[in-house]
């Protein structure tokens, strides 16, 4: 059973930084890509970054040069990095596996406040 657990999110000012956790558990996601998405209230889910088995990463326009995706395959663990937050990054953030098909974790808050 695939379980992914998210966690590190909170309320921020904007400006401020947070790094979120996902821990990865009944599935190897190195061989697979992980990525991280997010809700806003009333908005569609959005990729906003991934990370392949190669390492190889995409961004969503919106947040280059702000967010940073990362791994650490030993402890099945992958991270978001987020800098210089902004109030239109007010979300829960989702990671998820993309493999045959997508798995979820259950959503992390992020708050920024203006």
């Amino acid at each position: 059973q695939v379980q992914l657990v998210e966690s590190g999110g909170g309320l921020v000012q904007a400006g401020g930084s947070l790094r979120l956790s996902c821990a990865a558990s009944g599935m190897t996601f190195w061989r697979n890509t992980m990525g991280w998405y997010r809700q806003a209230p009333g908005e569609q889910r959005e990729l906003v970054t991934l990370i392949t088995s190669g390492g190889t990463t995409n961004y969503a326009d919106s947040v280059k040069g702000r967010f940073t995706i990362s791994k650490d395959n030993a402890r099945n663990t992958a991270y978001l990095q987020m800098n210089s937050l902004k109030p239109e990054d007010t979300a829960v953030y989702y990671c998820s596996i993309i493999a045959s098909r997508n798995y979820w974790g259950q959503g992390t808050q992020v708050t920024v406040s203006s």
